[in-house]
């Protein structure tokens, strides 16, 4: 069975790249499992290059197939940040509680609709040293006044999806997975696989 590597070390993310890849033909392990432990530095200034950069160095360590994917929060009132900043938002070492907080004191007072926001989620794939692809996937909703839910991580709490009157940390991770930024992209990875591979 072909190795498909993980270059994140997030385990939420990992779960939910495993879970999503489930029934495939594939042994999905993490860079970590493949002895691969370096901190990358994402030093793009967009989602497709830092996805990219991160790829490519775990694929010259391991040669295998490997996804690498970026993602953020975009907030419109906020000009789109913390966008690539998303996980280094309220500075190194910060918890997603204080992510949050941060997020929650920038738009203190900023009524509802003006609380708009996406998730976005670009992957990227290195088949081979010639071969590599990348696919964006998105989700619109807003900003919540106060944290609600306990599935899902990071921002998952304060991001409100109005067709579903809840926020992502409160749907079922099946659901979630449905309609999140990073099911569509993955989805989309999924079909895009399935075009170069045969499968």
């Amino acid at each position: 069975m072909r190795k498909f590597v993980i270059a994140t070390k997030n385990k939420g993310k990992l779960k939910e790249i495993q879970e999503i890849l489930d029934g495939l033909d594939f042994e999905v392990v993490s860079m970590e499992e493949m002895g691969i432990t370096k901190d990358i530095e994402e030093s793009g200034s967009t989602f497709e290059e830092n996805a990219l950069i991160k790829a490519r160095e775990v694929y010259k360590a391991c040669g295998e197939i490997v996804m690498a994917d970026d993602s953020g929060l975009e907030v419109d009132y906020l000009n789109g940040a913390p966008g690539i900043y998303s996980s280094r938002f309220a500075g190194e070492g910060a918890s997603d509680e204080d992510r949050n907080n941060k997020l929650l004191s920038l738009l203190k007072d900023v009524p509802f609709e003006q609380r708009k926001a996406r998730f976005v989620c670009v992957i990227a794939v290195i088949l081979s040293d010639e071969e590599y692809f990348t696919v964006r996937g998105t989700v619109e909703g807003y900003i919540g006044f106060e944290p609600k839910g306990d599935n899902g991580f990071g921002y998952d709490p304060l991001f409100f999806i109005p067709e579903y009157n809840m926020t992502a940390a409160q749907m079922k991770p099946s659901k979630k997975h449905e309609i999140s930024h990073r099911g569509k992209a993955m989805r989309m990875m999924l079909e895009e696989l399935k075009k170069r591979l045969d499968l």
